[in-house]
């Protein structure tokens, strides 16, 4: 087996393994279950396909397998809401402030909608692909994009501070004073 190919991979199923799990240690676990499997079932990829449709496609299926045996083990029995937290996490003033967000709120985005969006948007793969990779028709893909858009930018827009206002529009949007005799 040529590694080469196998190889070139790795950083966009770093990317797509982070960005499904949010951490660190679970991607990098994620990585090298989907590589140990590709490389034991190297003989089922068919020459002259799309490496990288089938590298996604083994990491979506172990991802989503992992997923059910905690919901069967009981880790998983009441998911973590981001939202339910009592105590925000300290995040960093600075422009990171922003991809900070955006995570928070790629995580609370239904699964099944979050792969679909990682999978178009970050890994730049078509709806074709992304039915494909996940098992489902192209109608459904562009269905769950389209969800995951829209909820993700109401996620975005209620996480984000209320921009500041200045003294003239605070008195603006005061109402007008009536005289009292």
């Amino acid at each position: 087996m040529n590694r080469q190919p196998l190889i070139a991979h790795i950083p966009a199923l770093r990317r797509y393994a982070r960005a499904l799990t949010g951490e660190a240690w679970a991607c990098d676990d994620l990585v090298q279950d989907t590589l140990e499997r590709a490389c034991a079932k190297w003989r089922l990829w068919l020459v002259g396909s799309d490496l990288r449709a089938w590298l996604f496609t083994i990491m979506h299926n172990l991802y989503v397998s992992q997923v059910r045996h905690r919901v069967r083990q009981g880790d998983l029995a009441h998911p973590l809401d981001l939202a339910e937290l009592d105590q925000e996490p300290a995040a960093p003033a600075s422009s990171t402030d922003s991809a900070i967000d955006l995570q928070r709120c790629l995580l609370r985005l239904p699964e099944e909608q979050r792969v679909v969006l990682l999978l178009v948007t970050l890994e730049d793969l078509s709806y074709a692909e992304v039915a494909k990779i996940t098992g489902v028709p192209v109608g459904t893909v562009m269905s769950r994009l389209s969800r995951a858009r829209s909820r993700l930018q109401e996620l975005m827009d209620a996480s984000a501070p209320p921009p500041a206002r200045s003294v003239a529009a605070t008195e603006s949007l005061a109402p007008p004073l009536r005289r009292l005799k």
